[in-house]
């Protein structure tokens, strides 16, 4: 491969930490253009000095002298707040990872996007809030959209060669997450703790949660339904607990393609960081002899009514998506701090999107403002809620 200049947006996060893995595993074929964190100075100073890169930023603006001190005499570049997290992103690297959590990566996307080069999407927040407006931005700046998510990194490599217009369906498989089999009268008592145990996946205490309650793959659907583009209608979702087939195309010859792999985020950010070429990964080789065996359900719309909402929300389209993401922050936020129950998640949800129901935003800073009335609309619901 060439060797290519790149940021990471979020790098002390999970997904941020596997791709500094991979950069570190193969450094004369990057060089690592700027590097941020939310709160984690020790984090980032150390990652910024592994990497030897140009530039650290720390999103918080409080935690700049401590990054500043972390950093002196290194000459490694340093700057605070978010919107040096913006400049950050905005530098012209060739290749930007973006993976800052939640609809606080929207401004940092937009910012890559606008340089024209490539970027790997991490953060699913930010194409559900502002999909339309992401997916024209990257059309009239030529940039190139990667998607890392594993199940629409499966689909990409699954439709590479072919045209949309032959896809029949696209399946997004799901673990079911750990209460995939749970009674709702069990879920009801489900704590903080418990939630965050994926049964298959590494990840952050948000996501998490969102694989608990199937938000993340209602997400997902609406990530799916703006970066393959054959209608939300055709794409179905189909639990497969032992995430080993990340997704698959279905197309009208009656073929189904499906890409496999261990459970290992480094695979599609590997196959991201390297394409059109591959790469070298860590991740150990699926072994067939002991797999033994590969299940498909449907999931429970009963036990998992995130599922309806999104898919609700990717059909109507405008604010919606914003509302849906906004409030699901909210109050997953809410459950991590046990001020509400887990089955709360979604209630509060549905009830924001009753309550709310915006114009189609035109820009931006319309989707932020969609963005904070929904927060404030979720906060009011949960005082309503403990009253």
């Amino acid at each position: 491969m060439t060797r290519r200049t790149v940021t990471v947006l979020g790098a002390t996060g999970s997904v941020g930490r596997s791709t500094l893995d991979l950069i570190e595993r193969t450094p004369d074929a990057f060089q690592v253009k700027a590097l941020t964190a939310h709160r984690d100075v020790a984090g980032l100073a150390a990652a910024a000095i592994r990497t030897n890169a140009e530039l650290a930023v720390i999103a918080d603006p409080d935690q700049g002298p401590a990054l500043a001190t972390a950093l002196a005499g290194t000459g490694i570049g340093h700057a605070a707040g978010a919107d040096a997290v913006r400049d950050a992103a905005g530098l012209g690297a060739d290749w930007t990872m973006a993976a800052i959590v939640g609809c606080a990566g929207l401004v940092p996307v937009m910012a890559a996007i606008e340089t024209g080069k490539t970027v790997a999407l991490a953060n699913k927040e930010a194409l559900v809030s502002a999909g339309d407006l992401m997916i024209r931005a990257t059309t009239r700046t030529g940039a190139t959209l990667l998607p890392v998510d594993s199940e629409h990194n499966a689909i990409f490599q699954c439709l590479a060669g072919s045209r949309i217009e032959r896809v029949r369906r696209i399946l997004l498989t799901a673990s079911g997450g750990p209460f995939r089999t749970a009674t709702i009268e069990r879920m009801r008592t489900v704590t903080p703790a418990e939630a965050v145990c994926h049964p298959n996946w590494s990840m952050g205490a948000k996501i998490s949660i969102d694989s608990a309650t199937m938000m993340n793959k209602g997400l997902e659907l609406i990530e799916a339904d703006h970066l393959f583009p054959i209608g939300s209608e055709r794409i179905e979702i189909v639990v497969h607990p032992q995430s080993v087939i990340h997704s698959m195309v279905d197309y009208i010859d009656g073929s189904t393609l499906a890409q496999m792999g261990t459970p290992d985020m480094r695979t599609p950010i590997a196959h991201a960081l390297a394409w059109p070429d591959r790469m070298d990964g860590p991740s150990a080789p699926l072994d067939f002899t002991t797999l033994g065996r590969l299940d498909f359900e449907a999931p429970d719309p009963q036990r998992f009514p995130a599922l309806r909402l999104a898919r609700e929300a990717a059909v109507a389209g405008g604010g919606r998506p914003a509302i849906l993401n906004a409030a699901n922050e909210i109050a997953v936020a809410a459950f991590l701090a046990s001020r509400i129950g887990f089955l709360d998640i979604a209630g509060i949800v549905a009830t924001v999107l009753d309550r709310y129901d915006p114009p189609v935003p035109a820009t931006i800073d319309d989707v932020l403002s969609i963005d904070r009335q929904a927060r404030r609309i979720a906060d009011g619901v949960m005082k309503d809620m403990a009253a």
